[in-house]
C-alpha cells in the first residue's frame, strides 16, 4: 500500500528507530510509508524537541550515543525491525569549506554498528553527504556492517529525483540482515522534476525590500544582475545570498531549488513599482523543499535553530520511497525478527 502523504497509520507492522535523528525527516517519511516511529535520539535539545512534538507517540531521547547510556532506554522499546541513521555530516561535506575536519565527530557514524549489533534489526539505513565515501574509514563501516551479518547497497539518491523541489544528492547505505537488499526507487525525468515555483508564497506574505538599497552588498547586486541579464526584468528568481555558487550565484524558478544548507541563504527577487525587491526565502517555504508537509509542526527554536533542522534534515519522500522499496523487497516473507538482541559491542569503536 502507497501512503499520501500527511497519513500516519501504521499498516505494515516495521518498528523504527532513528538515530541521529534531528527534527524527524528520517522518522516522518517511514511513517509515511506505514512504519511505526517508536524512538529518536538526537543530542540537541531543539532538534529532539521537534522530533518530540511531531510523534507524540514515540520517545524522543535527548542524549549523545556515545557509551551505553542510551542503550538500556532503546533496549527497553522491544523489538526494533528497522534502524535509521543520520550521522554527523559537517565534518565530510565541503560546505566546511577550509575548516579543520574533526575526526570524533565523524566517527560518530561508527555508533551505528554498536546499536546495530545490539537491537538486530531486519533492516538499516544510513543516510549521509555522498562525501562521507572518501572519509578513511568508511571501507571500515561498510566491513562492521557485513561482520554483523547485513548486506549493504550504497545508494546516491537525488531528491529532486523522487519529487522533492529541491536538488539534493545524498549518500544512503541499505541493508538488510542476511542479504543484500536489491531496490528501485521510482525516478522523474527532468522534465517531470518540481519547479521551486511551487513552494513559495504568494507576492505580499512576506516583507521584502529593495534590492538596490544603501549598503546592500556589491556581490549580492552582481548576482541579481547577472540574473536579469540572462532573464530580463521583469522575472522572478533566486540568488545565493550566502556562500560561494559555481552556477553565478542565481537560480531560475522553472527548477528545483538548490541544496539546503542550515544558513539562510535563498533570496527571493521580484520586479516591482519601485524597482525590483528581494527576500529571504522563509521557513515555510523551505520545509515544502524539503518535501515536507503542512501537518509536519515546526514551532522549535528560533528562525535560525527550524534552518539548521532543515539544512541537516533527510527529505521525508526519499526515505519513504526507500523504506517502500524495502517492504516491497521483501515481499511477504518478512517477519518480526525472533533473533535475541546482541550486546553493546564497544571494541567496534576503536
Amino acid at each position: 500500500m502507497r501512503l499520501p502523504l500527511g497519513r500516519v497509520t501504521s499498516v505494515s507492522g516495521v518498528r523504527v528507530l532513528d538515530l541521529f535523528c534531528g527534527g524527524g525527516g528520517s522518522s516522518y517519511g517511514a511513517l509515511l510509508a506505514g512504519c511505526e516511529v517508536v524512538a529518536g535520539v538526537d543530542a540537541w535539545d531543539v532538534a529532539s524537541n521537534t522530533w518530540r512534538a511531531n510523534f507524540p507517540r514515540g520517545k524522543a531521547i535527548c542524549a549523545k550515543l556515545e557509551g551505553e547510556g542510551v542503550l538500556p532506554d532503546v533496549q527497553s522499546l522491544g523489538r526494533i525491525d528497522l534502524l535509521l541513521a543520520s550521522p554527523e555530516c559537517t565534518n565530510h561535506t565541503c560546505a566546511k569549506g577550509a575548516k579543520p575536519r574533526s575526526e570524533d565527530s565523524k566517527a560518530t557514524a561508527m555508533q551505528v554498528l554498536n546499536y546495530a549489533g545490539s537491537l538486530r534489526p531486519t533492516w538499516i539505513v544510513v543516510e549521509n553527504v555522498v562525501h562521507m565515501r572518501s572519509w578513511a574509514r568508511y571501507p571500515e563501516f561498510i566491513e562492521g556492517l557485513e561482520s554483523l551479518g547485513y548486506g549493504v547497497t550504497p545508494l546516491v539518491v537525488d531528491a529532486a529525483d523522487v519529487g522533492v523541489p529541491q536538488s539534493r544528492r545524498r549518500l544512503f547505505l541499505v541493508c538488510r540482515l542476511g542479504e543484500e537488499p536489491r531496490i528501485q526507487l521510482p525516478i522523474r525525468d527532468d522534465q517531470a522534476r518540481v519547479p521551486v515555483r511551487r513552494i513559495l508564497d504568494r507576492k505580499g506574505t512576506w516583507d521584502a525590500q529593495l534590492l538596490y538599497k544603501p549598503g546592500r552588498a556589491k556581490a549580492t547586486l552582481e548576482r541579481a544582475e547577472r540574473a536579469m541579464a540572462a532573464l530580463g526584468k521583469n522575472e522572478r528568481f533566486l540568488i545565493v545570498y550566502y556562500g560561494t555558487d559555481g552556477s553565478g550565484g542565481w537560480q531560475s524558478l522553472d527548477v528545483p531549488l538548490r541544496t539546503i544548507t542550515t544558513l539562510d541563504r535563498f533570496g527571493l527577487v521580484e520586479p516591482g513599482t519601485a524597482g525590483p525587491t528581494l527576500r529571504m526565502l522563509q521557513v515555510p517555504e523551505l520545509r515544502r523543499a524539503m518535501g515536507f508537509d503542512e501537518k509536519f509542526h515546526m514551532n522549535q527554536g528560533s528562525r535560525r535553530d527550524r534552518i539548521k533542522i532543515l539544512g541537516n534534515g533527510v527529505c521525508p519522500p526519499v526515505m519513504r520511497e526507500i523504506v517502500h522499496a524495502l517492504l516491497r523487497e521483501s515481499h511477504r516473507a518478512w517477519r518480526p525478527s525472533q533473533l535475541a538482541p546482541g550486546k553493546l559491542n564497544s571494541a567496534v569503536l576503536g
